[in-house]
């Protein structure tokens, strides 16, 4: 049986790419990696992602959580560092 771990190793994402897209979808985050290894598969998919952790950061803004924000700002940098050229839909 394969644990979470292993399915994040052997995803194309880290754990706080994981995480932020759990959070804006609202769903485990075994499931995030189910998803987001369609979506990078998928046309427009990695500008999607993009736009899920660039929305997760305005939303930790409004609520006023800062520190939330700045990991998932860390988050988007990392991703868009390996997905260059795909821009936030």
């Amino acid at each position: 049986m394969l644990t979470f771990n292993d399915c994040v190793s052997f995803s194309e994402l880290t754990e706080g790419e994981i995480e932020a897209i759990s959070e804006h979808e609202h769903v485990p985050e075994i499931l995030a990696v189910e998803l987001a290894q369609a979506l990078l598969k998928s046309p427009g998919g990695i500008a999607q992602i993009k736009r899920f952790i660039l929305e997760d950061i305005q939303h930790a803004r409004a609520c006023g959580n800062a520190v939330k924000a700045a990991r998932f700002q860390a988050v988007y940098y990392r991703f868009d560092a390996t997905h260059p050229g795909s821009p936030a839909a």
